[in-house]
């Protein structure tokens, strides 16, 4: 749940790229237990967590889903609604009750092809938790089920 500092929403926009994205946001909250999207769903929309914390997971074939990554204060939630065909690749969940902003993906993407500069802030710094989400996948998936762990001294 410690994000790099450049996955962090505040660290990885400029104070402007910032206002703009939030003028756009729906604030909303969910209760523990309330699922954002499932693995394949359409990815129409994404949040930034004010409060709370989240649960990203994925299906395992014969078993409950494997929680990947949790997620907290000032992260971004969804990244599957920047990158075409636009479904998820990972399920959400709200690990406890949970505020956040809530942003139209459509609306965002029109702003990023609007405005190159903003665009390439928002590219940056979804590649960075991209980056982040799919290494943090291969040590959970690797301490879930290979034979001796990810190898990462304990």
């Amino acid at each position: 749940m410690n994000a790099p500092a450049t996955t962090s929403m505040p660290r990885a926009l400029s104070a402007e790229h910032r206002e703009r994205l939030l003028r756009i946001a729906r604030e909303v909250s969910f209760p523990q237990g309330a699922r954002l999207f499932e693995e394949g769903g359409r990815a129409d929309r994404f949040w930034i967590i004010r409060t709370g914390t989240v649960d990203l997971d994925m299906r395992v074939p014969g078993r409950q889903p494997a929680v990947i990554d949790s997620l907290g204060h000032n992260e971004l939630v969804g990244w599957s609604w920047l990158y075409s065909p636009h479904s998820w690749h990972l399920g959400a969940e709200a690990a406890s009750p949970l505020r956040a902003y809530e942003f139209d993906a459509a609306a965002v993407r029109e702003l990023c092809e609007t405005d190159p500069e903003f665009g390439g802030s928002i590219a940056r710094w979804v590649g960075e938790v991209v980056a982040h989400r799919l290494q943090a996948a291969r040590v959970r998936l690797l301490d879930l089920y290979a034979p001796y762990g990810s190898g990462s001294p304990r």
